[in-house]
């Protein structure tokens, strides 16, 4: 009996201990599961950081070049602006010796009688202002009677009844075109012949 208690004490013991073993290794697969989705948790924690501080990075680039653009924007109008006025400034120069000259010319009409020479002076007056127009590049079209009508660089004012070979053609120019470098400033307004 004795030796049956024993047994029995040894078999208890062994299952006692199977137990323990099972315990342990069922509480290091708990700890290594554990381990494991803490390392999963700590991975994604890690990557939302980085996503937040691209999302960052990019909202300031973005920003960046907007400001960057907006102040781009405003230079470049203060540029304009200031070529416009500069160009202005320009011409106006060398426009003001010819008002002295129409002043000094008014001044002399008022104790002259002798007209050749008042229009004389004003010839010189207009080749001058001509002259610092043609500088800045503004030119006269040559429009005379007989050309060919082209509604690119003349208006028609009207049509009158014309001979034969001047229908469709200009009979007459009342004023002048002007154009400035290859644009048209004001178009040759100008009397067109009729088809009949």
């Amino acid at each position: 009996m004795k030796e049956t208690k024993e047994k029995v004490n040894k078999e208890q013991e062994e299952v006692v201990e199977e137990q323990d073993a099972q315990v342990k290794d069922s509480e290091v697969k708990d700890e290594e599961s554990n381990q494991e989705e803490s390392e999963k948790e700590t991975s994604d924690e890690s990557v939302e950081p980085t996503l937040e501080e691209q999302l960052g990075e990019a909202k300031d680039k973005y920003l960046r070049l907007y400001s960057e653009f907006e102040n781009f924007r405003r230079r470049t109008s203060k540029e304009k602006l200031g070529l416009i006025s500069t160009a202005n400034k320009d011409l106006m120069a060398d426009l003001i010796p010819v008002l002295d000259d129409f002043e000094r010319a008014m001044a002399a009409s008022d104790s002259s009688e002798d007209i050749k020479a008042l229009r004389e002076g004003m010839i010189l007056i207009q080749n001058k202002l001509n002259k610092s127009l043609e500088n800045r590049g503004l030119k006269k079209m040559e429009v005379k009677k007989g050309d060919e009508f082209d509604d690119e660089m003349h208006e028609a004012i009207t049509q009158i009844p014309a001979e034969k070979d001047l229908e469709g053609k200009i009979v007459d120019v009342v004023e002048p075109g002007y154009t400035l470098g290859e644009s048209v400033v004001r178009f040759a307004k100008v009397v067109v012949g009729a088809k009949q």
